[in-house]
């Protein structure tokens, strides 16, 4: 299919873009801010057009491929910021308790997903990106270690260091609006 989109056949880059449109815009809206989201996929999408001349396969997987260039557009971005800076969050988590929460479950509820967004906003870009592709985006940890360009054991650790920084944040954010 990513031949057939790189020499112009349209209905094959429909196809692409429908199928990896959402979760390169998810990873663009977690990486960079929704505002830059939009442009991630259109930088990414765009990339595969320009590559009209090019016949090779990709080596990872076709949406780790693709991925792989959102990421590069990602890195350009960040680097003109100076670092990354979420001012907002990807798409809503749509995972409710009952089908009418009461106004308190949806308060505690959004207070819990805007404290999470926060944390996950506030960790350093290495564990950012770790926690995006592997536990939202749900990569497997080879395929993110093959985007991050780093070890496996490296996408663990960071896993693990992300995990940690997330809960200590959470734990002192719950502990101060109970004080």
């Amino acid at each position: 299919m990513l031949e057939q989109a790189r020499r112009g056949d349209e209905q094959a880059f429909s196809t692409l873009y429908a199928r990896y449109q959402r979760s390169i815009y998810r990873y663009g809206a977690y990486m960079c801010g929704r505002e830059a989201a939009d442009d991630v996929v259109q930088d990414t999408f765009l990339a595969v057009l320009r590559q009209a001349g090019r016949h090779d396969a990709p080596r990872a997987s076709l949406g780790g491929y693709l991925f792989g260039i959102a990421r590069h557009v990602v890195i350009k971005r960040l680097a003109v910021k100076g670092d990354a800076s979420l001012t907002e969050q990807a798409s809503e988590l749509d995972a409710r308790a009952s089908p009418e929460p009461e106004a308190f479950d949806a308060l505690v509820r959004a207070q819990t997903i805007e404290a999470v967004r926060a944390a996950i906003h506030d960790l350093p870009t290495p564990y950012r990106e770790a926690i995006v592709l592997c536990e939202l985006q749900e990569l497997p940890y080879a395929d993110a270690a093959a985007l991050m360009q780093v070890p496996i054991g490296t996408v663990r650790s960071r896993l693990h260091r992300a995990r940690a920084l997330l809960a200590s944040t959470l734990v002192a954010s719950a502990t101060l609006q109970e004080g």
